[in-house]
């Protein structure tokens, strides 16, 4: 379950801030926590576009991606503080991610009452037509004294406090199950698999469907191989090294972008008929409606599901299992969405293998053995709804848009 949580405060020095941070160490094991700044946010202006703040695009989408939301508000003459409110204005005006998104409250305050005034106020904001959160009702968790609170770790001092944190945390992770059931999807506009609105990374001059695209569009842009170090996020490798280093990942994996371009497989493969998700050099830059060109019209809508689910932030990501696999084969297809900085939908990686040897490996590790079962699994928050771990996401409900074979959103496994 991953939640974000809301630091209150564009202060430097923020106790709230400090009690975000603890509850994301101290409770690693209930959910996983984001901790979100409102420091950069621009003065609220109807007239103004709440798209052209880098902060405000980061924090829409971070929102409306995650199971839920902790706010963290301090308490400045009796409500919340100005930057918060700010922060509110914006995200119910033009575009409203609190819309029915469970969020829990809690705060810290130099002074006995802990935030009880601001909580109260909060609650009331967060009921508002525009935002339309589902706040977490009672379990008011009010830190103060907060200067005594925190020992020089950041970590709250009192036993007693923690295990009633945590225990409000508990009701909250449980508000979510409960609350995630009543969420409406959002509706999926039609997918352009054809390519035809360029975005700022796509090459130019060289058709996308053209056999040689690798090397035409490499020769357009200049672009680097061989021992040409290239630096990353936290590394620095050369283009042979990164070309090795995928290529030895126990996964077949491919890359789509926002643009439904089939831009890369790691093709570490002699024979692409041995593969669990088949590709072929030519595929590479493909119009994903190219490389689904031989499915029917009902199944190319099971494409279209997939990537436009993974777009509007539904879900992270959709695991199907192909049906119909020899034995000894359970071929496990993961497209998980992968995001631009300020957190909007930069494509799909998908990610594809035999999960049986990994079951084995952890059954004979630990001892355990399978028993029998109904077959049926439950929908993860992230990963459900239609695309279970026992079908297929084309073998789902009509209810997005048909059925009845598998769903491969960025290669031809489902030829």
């Amino acid at each position: 379950m991953k939640f974000v949580g809301l630091v209150g405060s564009n202060a430097e020095q923020s106790y709230n801030r400090k009690l975000l941070e603890f509850i994301r160490r101290e409770f690693k094991l209930k959910f996983e926590l984001e901790v979100l700044e409102i420091d950069e946010v621009p003065l609220f202006n109807q007239e103004s576009k709440w798209d052209e703040s880098f902060q405000l695009r980061f924090l829409y989408n971070k929102i409306t991606r995650a199971d839920g939301v902790i706010i963290a508000t301090p308490e400045h003459n009796h409500t919340i503080t100005a930057a918060l409110k700010n922060v509110l204005e914006w995200l119910s005006y033009e575009v409203h991610p609190f819309e029915s998104k469970p969020v829990m409250i809690v705060g810290a305050s130099y002074h006995d009452q802990g935030t009880s005034r601001a909580q109260v106020h909060l609650r009331k904001i967060l009921d508002a037509p525009g935002v339309n959160a589902y706040t977490l009702p009672g379990n008011e968790f009010l830190l103060g004294k907060a200067k005594e609170a925190f020992d020089l770790n950041g970590n709250i001092t009192n036993e007693g406090t923690v295990k009633f944190l945590g225990s409000c945390l508990d009701n909250f992770v449980k508000y979510v199950e409960v609350v995630s059931k009543l969420k409406k999807p959002k509706p999926i506009e039609p997918e352009d698999l054809d390519v035809t609105n360029p975005i700022a990374t796509t090459i130019q001059g060289v058709d996308p469907d053209d056999p040689e695209w690798v090397e035409k569009a490499a020769e357009i842009v200049g672009a680097v191989s061989g021992d040409t170090y290239v630096k990353l996020d936290h590394g620095i490798l050369t283009v042979n090294q990164i070309d090795m280093f995928l290529k030895a990942m126990p996964f077949e994996l491919t890359y789509a972008d926002d643009n439904n371009q089939f831009l890369y497989y790691n093709n570490a493969h002699q024979d692409p008929n041995t593969m669990f998700a088949k590709r072929v050099p030519s595929q590479s830059g493909s119009r994903l409606s190219t490389v689904h060109n031989s499915l029917p019209a009902a199944r190319m809508k099971n494409v279209e599901w997939v990537v436009g689910v993974l777009r509007n932030g539904d879900q992270e990501y959709v695991r199907t299992i192909v049906p119909g696999s020899p034995e000894g084969v359970i071929n496990t297809h993961n497209y998980q969405a992968m995001y631009y900085p300020d957190g909007s939908y930069a494509g799909i990686n998908e990610i594809v293998f035999n999960f049986q040897p990994w079951l084995d490996w952890y059954l004979q590790s630990t001892g355990q053995r399978l028993v029998g079962g109904n077959g049926s699994v439950a929908p993860g928050p992230h990963g459900g709804g239609h695309a279970d771990a026992t079908s297929g996401a084309s073998d789902a409900p009509d209810s997005h848009g048909g059925g009845g074979a598998q769903a491969d959103a960025t290669s031809g496994a489902s030829n």
